[in-house]
């Protein structure tokens, strides 16, 4: 088991494997009054904040080389998925489904931690920022849509708003079902997606996504435990 910078358990079940979240620190609304968020200049996700310096170095000394300087600086799950990190999964479709006005406070609260790692990049001259969050489930969004856009899509389109006003393109990985939504990756600003084949088929991601949006789009793994 270890700790994030935000106080959420993970556990695996051996060095070098993928953990789960599983003790969240806002899973009783009543810690969030005193819930103290970490400083994003001063904690990454498990240790101290990244060296910006070396940052700016990396992103120049990338560009003399003629390759893009590549930007993002947060980890997968940093909004939507750090809600439930947060907040625990089934209390927080609670929250979705309530409309409990705590949950704006707590998306306000992530964002303010989110947004200066994103405009730091820019600022720095980053000419691509990467960024993952896994929006669905295996056969629908986790959430009516219409719900999706009224409290996830305008957190992303405020974070992402740096990336479009410098004009730099943004890639989004996001895993699960997402068709309904792909219409509103792009108006935020998401000029290349990354999702799952499976989850939403060729046909579907060619209905919503073909001359409107880049895919960057992987094998099925879901398969390969059944594949010859």
């Amino acid at each position: 088991r270890h700790v994030d910078c935000w106080g959420t358990v993970w556990e695996n079940l051996e060095p070098g494997l993928d953990s789960m979240d599983v003790a969240h620190p806002l899973s009783d609304w009543a810690a969030f009054e005193s819930y103290q968020p970490p400083d994003p200049w001063k904690t990454d996700l498990f240790g101290p904040r990244r060296d910006w310096a070396q940052v700016e170095r990396d992103l120049q000394a990338a560009k003399a080389q003629g390759n893009l300087a590549v930007g993002g600086g947060l980890p997968h799950g940093f909004m939507y998925m750090r809600l439930f990190y947060l907040r625990g999964f089934e209390n927080l479709m609670m929250d979705l489904a309530t409309e409990d006005p705590r949950l704006c406070k707590l998306i306000e609260m992530v964002e303010a931690y989110n947004r200066p790692i994103i405009e730091k990049y820019v600022s720095l001259g980053a000419e691509y920022m990467v960024f993952g969050d896994d929006l669905g489930m295996q056969k629908s969004l986790p959430m009516h849509p219409e719900t999706w856009r009224k409290f996830i899509k305008p957190s992303y389109s405020r974070l992402l708003a740096p990336c479009r006003e410098a004009d730099v393109p943004v890639y989004l990985h996001t895993d699960g079902h997402i068709l309904e939504i792909i219409p509103d990756l792009i108006e935020v600003g998401v000029k290349v997606l990354n999702p799952q084949i499976r989850a939403n088929g060729l046909e579907g991601l060619q209905r919503m996504a073909k001359g409107k949006v880049a895919l960057n789009q992987d094998l099925d793994r879901q398969l390969f435990p059944f594949a010859t």
